[in-house]
């Protein structure tokens, strides 16, 4: 077994809790077009209108206002207020400036592995917006490098490997999303961890078939040190 050099860590929901704004924002969504249209119904829609414009807004929170508001002047056949629309943009500035909450052991965990594995951020999203949750959760000097990607595909992937010299072999991810954080990884030929959240995105959804895949499931945080100690002791090396 190749001894780990380089460890990669997701940020929204593996460092810190993201899709809960996200399913509170969406309730004020559904109680403001509640007059119209009943909730099944709206976030069937709004779903539709994320999917369509992944490509023109990416991830994150500005993209996700722009299909609110497209939504509900979709499901108002343009009835919609002017005022109605201000609080969606109310709605997005408050998700913006809410504090970053760090889930378990995240930062007992980094400050453990820093400096003795090479430390990786990779996230997708906003640009703006990522680097200001990571300013404020005070674990930007943890990583030795952050990598904001439009989306996590195998050539994202591989790109940011080959930009930091690691080799897949000597790589592992840890992240809560199957689909992004786990399976593009594994066909690298890298290894990969998932910590579950309570919440998942369905976009982040993986078929059953897809997760049935070689990879390690952790509760938190909390039991990746321990983890990564096994897996180096397993190859014979002592890490860092």
């Amino acid at each position: 077994m190749t001894l780990i050099s380089c460890v990669g860590f997701d940020a929204d929901d593996t460092l810190w809790h993201n899709e809960t704004l996200y399913h509170a924002t969406q309730e004020k969504f559904r109680t403001l077009l509640a007059p119209y249209h009943g909730a099944e119904w709206i976030d069937r829609k709004l779903y539709e209108t994320e999917m369509r414009n992944l490509q023109r807004f990416g991830y994150g929170i500005k993209g996700f206002t722009l299909s609110m508001i497209e939504t509900a002047i979709e499901l108002t056949e343009g009835r919609v207020q002017a005022a109605e629309i201000q609080q969606i943009i109310g709605f997005a500035k408050e998700m913006m400036a809410a504090p970053v909450e760090l889930l378990p052991c995240v930062r007992q965990t980094l400050t453990a592995l820093a400096g003795r594995y090479r430390l990786l951020l990779i996230t997708k999203g906003d640009l703006f917006d990522q680097e200001t949750k990571l300013a404020r959760s005070g674990l930007a000097a943890l990583f030795d490098a952050v990598e904001v990607v439009s989306e996590k595909r195998i050539d994202a992937y591989a790109a940011v490997l080959g930009k930091h010299g690691v080799q897949p072999g000597q790589f592992l991810m840890v992240g809560n999303s199957v689909r992004s954080d786990i399976l593009p990884v594994l066909a690298l030929g890298a290894q990969a961890v998932h910590i579950p959240y309570h919440i998942t995105w369905q976009h982040e959804e993986a078929e059953p078939h897809e997760a049935a895949q070689d990879f390690y499931t952790l509760e938190s945080l909390c039991e990746l040190n321990p983890l990564l100690e096994r897996l180096a002791s397993a190859s014979g090396v002592q890490a860092g």
